[in-house]
């Protein structure tokens, strides 16, 4: 029976002695003494890279590569006393690769007519980082076995105490790999598995004759960089085995390489490892707190974080990117209570902030409207010499219109144009809402024109807040004006606000019949009217005195199916009460629910009124329902009672 089998072991380093044994057994037992005499043998030529091709046939050679004829390719043949089979070692036909013989494996190797396999060898003195895998096939559909699992066992107890102990690798004998038992996997398959990961079980491992460690952390670099990593893996695990160290740059590298394929897990192993080595920088940890936000959320980064700083070996390898990460990863959740106690943490431990670090400081500070602790992050920008980014002094300005500080934001502006910065619209929609506020009308409109010079159409943010400028600056006519003038020109900016904005002046001004031209506008251009648009039309039907009127657009809105408020329906009281409409008065008390503000507002305009009468009633009806009276109603009340009652 004539058998193949070719044993392919990959190894990492000059110095590894594997022994690997394939033995034939055809017909009789081998003396132990020859088999000790010929294993003698082949532990001598494990000290040169060899290639191993087993073979059988009717005779026993035992082939040995020969360093004088090595550059050849020539094989030197050793008899050997095995009946029926011979080895065959040359170099030249895999000088990478060594092999070695064993004959006390605890697992045979067994043929089959499937084609190749690969299977894993147990109990082997190597590293569990290692794999080994080894390929057998059947020749002509033949099967058969390669040796009496006796005569194995024999020889296993010949060999474990002497030959094994007496061969190990420098660093010294390695944990052997317990758990592990034969594991079949197709050889067509290949060392990546479905998902494109790879783990440490299936990545292999290289002969180095390259042994420069600044070499070969190079080809990493180069391999990671392109986006290797199968490549890359196998060449930083053969550096791992052989006692080699891979420099800080290209374990850098690798790391953000796995962490581009969503490989954490090993990631975290190299990270581990370049810890355990002190080889950790700033860029190491960003790296792998950003990963760790991204895989498994910001408190898990959070935490991890606290854990770092609490360790003050690695404290010191923080510099400010690691802080710059954090706060970027507390920003994208909006955490600006976390994002505060990193930058005190950075100020505590002696870092000074980057532009960056204010510039994510600012923008987060003011998206969470937390503008005091904004304005503290610009100041100490500006303090620490640097100068703020456009995006930070647009916050800026945004933070101290909502504070109300005009003037900041003014110098902040002119500061952004002086240094040859463009604001954008909403800086200065921010800047023009903020002197609109602090009643600075000239000014908001100086910078309306610079708007437009610099190219910006204004939008309707801007409209709304000139026309709130000048509805704050009692320029209640000037605002109905520009408002004309935007409906001619800039008919489609106009929304709910800018109607409800000049609607606002139009009360202020009695301008009943404007208000209710703006109204139908509203109306007929499909907008959808709010309750607030209807009680500002009765409210200046109430300033201009005309109940009636108030009472049309009272049942209209009913009518459109907007349910009355509160102000409202005291708005009607009041201008019913000055039309002299007193049953309208009872009717709307009587349809509303209870509500004490009402009842005050009626009983108080018919003192005004002098209806004593009628106010007593709405007091008593006011005490009976269980509602208070304000103060003001009391001593009206009361003052009326002493005038006008009998003597």
């Amino acid at each position: 029976m004539l058998c193949y089998a070719s044993l392919e072991v990959f190894s990492a380093a000059n110095i590894l002695y594997f022994v690997v044994v394939i033995e034939l057994f055809l017909g009789k037992l081998i003396r132990t003494s020859a088999l000790l005499k010929v294993r003698k043998n082949m532990v001598e030529t494990l000290r040169t890279p060899l290639a191993v091709t087993t073979t059988s046939g009717r005779y026993n050679n035992y082939h040995h590569h020969s360093d004088n004829n090595s550059r050849n390719g020539e094989s030197e043949i050793i008899p050997s006393p095995f009946i029926g089979c011979h080895f065959y070692l040359s170099s030249g036909i895999k000088s990478n690769r060594r092999c070695a013989k064993i004959s006390g494996l605890n697992n045979m190797l067994s043929m089959s007519s499937y084609g190749w396999h690969y299977r894993r060898f147990k109990q082997l003195a190597i590293s569990p980082r290692v794999d080994m895998f080894v390929r057998y096939a059947s020749v002509d559909g033949e099967i058969g076995s390669v040796c009496d699992e006796n005569t194995l066992q024999q020889d296993k107890e010949d060999l474990d105490g002497s030959l094994l102990e007496k061969n190990l690798p420098p660093w010294g004998r390695l944990a052997a790999e317990q758990s592990s038992d034969f594991q079949i996997v197709s050889a067509t398959q290949p060392s990546i598995v479905s998902k494109g990961r790879v783990t440490a079980s299936e990545t292999a491992l290289h002969l180095l004759e390259e042994r420069d460690e600044a070499i070969l952390s190079k080809r990493i670099l180069v391999l990671s960089r392109s986006n290797k990593l199968v490549s890359a893996m196998q060449l930083y695990r053969s550096m791992e085995f052989s006692g080699l160290q891979p420099n800080l740059h290209a374990c850098n590298s690798i790391l953000s390489c796995l962490l581009r394929n969503k490989m954490l897990d090993e990631a975290l192993r190299i990270f581990e490892a370049m810890k355990a080595h002190e080889m950790t920088t700033g860029h190491t940890y960003s790296l792998i707190l950003k990963a760790i936000a991204d895989a498994q959320g910001c408190d898990a980064a959070l935490a991890m974080f606290q854990e770092l700083v609490g360790e003050s070996d690695l404290k010191k390898d923080f510099d400010v990117v690691v802080y710059n990460t954090m706060i970027s990863v507390c920003g994208k959740m909006n955490n600006w209570v976390h994002t505060e106690r990193i930058w005190r943490i950075l100020r505590d431990n002696g870092h000074i902030g980057t532009l960056v670090t204010y510039r994510l400081l600012v923008c987060i500070f003011v998206r969470c409207n937390q503008n005091e602790l904004a304005l503290d992050a610009y100041h100490e920008m500006v303090q620490n010499g640097l100068t703020p980014t456009d995006d930070a002094m647009r916050a800026i300005i945004g933070a101290c219109g909502k504070e109300g500080k005009w003037d900041m934001a003014m110098t902040v502006f002119e500061n952004m144009l002086d240094s040859g910065s463009k604001p954008n619209v909403i800086a200065c929609n921010a800047l023009i809402n903020s002197l609109g506020k602090a009643g600075k009308v000239k000014r908001a409109f100086k910078v309306y024109d610079l708007m437009k010079s610099l190219g910006h159409t204004p939008d309707a943010y801007t409209w709304n807040a000139l026309l709130g400028a000048l509805y704050r600056a009692n320029q209640h006519e000037d605002a109905i004006d520009l408002f004309d003038s935007i409906q001619k020109e800039h008919v489609s900016v106009l929304n709910l606000h800018l109607y409800n904005t000049v609607l606002m002046s139009c009360q202020r001004l009695g301008f009943w019949h404007r208000a209710l031209q703006l109204l139908w506008q509203m109306e007929a251009s499909g907008m959808a009217v709010s309750a607030a648009s209807y009680n500002l039309v009765i409210g200046a039907c109430e300033v201009a005195r005309r109940p009636e009127v108030a009472l049309q657009v009272y049942e209209h809105m009913v009518h459109q199916k907007q349910t009355p408020d509160t102000f409202t329906l005291l708005s009607l009281i009041r201008v019913f009460i000055w039309g002299s409409l007193w049953d309208e008065v009872e009717e709307i008390l009587t349809r509303a629910k209870p509500d004490g503000s009402l009842y005050n507002a009626a009983i108080q305009g018919m003192c005004l009124r002098r209806k004593i009468d009628k106010a007593n009633k709405l007091y008593t009806k006011m005490q009976t329902e269980g509602l208070k009276p304000d103060g003001k109603t009391r001593a009206m009340v009361l003052q009326n009672l002493t005038k006008y009652s009998p003597k």
